[in-house]
């Protein structure tokens, strides 16, 4: 199975829609599956936590280290979302995105956040082996307007406690704060949404949030190798979102704080606030107090 949809990716109809592709896209996305076996070749050294980096992340999140159960599971969650932003500012200094054990030091000793493929993909899943919890990459579409994008544009957790629960600490505003039961049936309600799971094509699992669509969830496990040519084509392709656009954001007790380009934009249950921020030293000022990052050089704002 997966080298059938391994196969589907640089002929599926559905990515180019959804990317908006051109010919010299087309040719980017073609050459990203070309080169597939060198970049697993090149990859980077394998993770490896020892017991200070333990403390050190949960530190970072806020918490202390106890058993593996599913109560652990959601305060560890939570604390992360709250803690480590969504963000893609590498994108825009021209660093490159680098897996395994490189974004588990840019997460705790670094003090950074990153993308999907660096927080679900690489630093969270190895704190949870390491808290003694069973965990599982698992890939997905994403949904758009019309409809799902290309296989394994999003990367997620499953962790087995032993029932099976999803856990996305790398989706930004679309992403429950909390665990959900992937063999549950029904709406599970969550301080960001009403979330229930329904039964997909080919074994895979649509997730809903609020009645609509977001994510379309495979069934088999991946390994961190299985997202490098997605995560050259999101580097490299001029149409890639997160080319297009600059954003850092976490979520907070009440909302979430977001900075887009020089738009600080704080949400709440019932408030909105956006700040257009004047200025390098605001920028960086931004960064340090909403997000703990201190930044050598700013990057520069893309054009949306």
């Amino acid at each position: 199975m997966r080298l059938r949809r391994m196969r589907q990716l640089p002929d599926c109809g559905v990515a180019r829609r959804a990317c908006g592709f051109d010919q010299d896209e087309e040719a980017q996305w073609n050459l990203a599956m070309r080169i597939l076996p060198g970049l697993v070749r090149r990859r980077e050294e394998d993770v490896a936590m020892d017991g200070q980096m333990v403390q050190e992340y949960l530190g970072r999140l806020g918490v202390s280290e106890r058993g593996p159960d599913v109560e652990f599971l959601r305060e560890l969650q939570e604390h992360h979302l709250m803690a480590v932003p969504f963000e893609n500012i590498d994108f825009h200094l021209g660093e490159p995105i680098r897996l395994g054990e490189h974004a588990l030091d840019k997460v705790v000793r670094r003090n950074r956040g990153g993308t999907c493929r660096e927080l679900n993909g690489s630093a969270f899943p190895e704190l949870l082996r390491e808290l003694g919890y069973r965990v599982a990459l698992l890939g997905s579409r994403v949904f758009r307007d019309d409809g799902p994008s290309f296989p394994l544009a999003h990367t997620v957790i499953r962790v087995d406690t032993p029932r099976p629960w999803l856990v996305d600490v790398g989706f930004g505003r679309d992403g429950a704060r909390y665990p959900l039961r992937m063999d549950a049936r029904g709406p599970q309600h969550d301080p960001n949404g009403t979330f229930e799971f329904v039964p997909g094509p080919d074994g895979d699992l649509d997730l809903l949030r609020d009645g609509t669509p977001v994510l379309r969830i495979e069934h088999q496990p991946r390994t961190i190798d299985d997202f490098r040519h997605v995560l050259w084509w999101y580097e490299n392709c001029p149409s890639s979102p997160f080319r297009k656009s600059l954003f850092c954001t976490r979520e907070s007790e009440n909302g979430r704080i977001t900075l887009r380009g020089n738009l600080l934009t704080r949400t709440g249950k019932e408030h909105r606030e956006k700040v257009l921020l004047i200025g390098d030293s605001e920028i960086r000022k931004a960064y340090q107090e909403h997000f703990g990052i201190t930044l050598d050089r700013l990057p520069p704002i893309p054009c949306e």
